[in-house]
């Protein structure tokens, strides 16, 4: 069963437009990994600076697993433009679509 990885980011004053193009580009190597069912990213409609990365795999197993894999995917842009460490937690998904 298909689990999700939620993260909840924000971006530094000013910097909401790099947190945006660093968090696409963090879905290009995120979803290149095996294990991975593809991410979605979002943004808060009445907050340009919060962030919502949620990605899908497999099973945490998955994630964790990929996280070798991971380590070479750049990182640089987004430690710029994020303010503070990520909120983050594992879902089940109850309801499918």
């Amino acid at each position: 069963m298909t689990i999700a990885r939620v993260y909840t980011m924000h971006a530094k004053e000013g910097m909401s437009a790099e947190m945006e193009a660093a968090l696409n580009r963090l879905i290009d190597g995120v979803t290149a990994i095996e294990g991975s069912h593809g991410a979605e990213l979002l943004r808060d409609a009445g907050n340009d600076r919060r962030f919502i990365l949620i990605e899908k795999w497999e099973s945490i197993e998955a994630h964790k697993a990929g996280a070798e894999a991971f380590k070479k995917v750049d990182m640089s842009a987004l430690m710029a433009a994020i303010d503070g460490p990520p909120d983050s937690a594992y879902f089940d998904y109850l309801v499918r679509q």
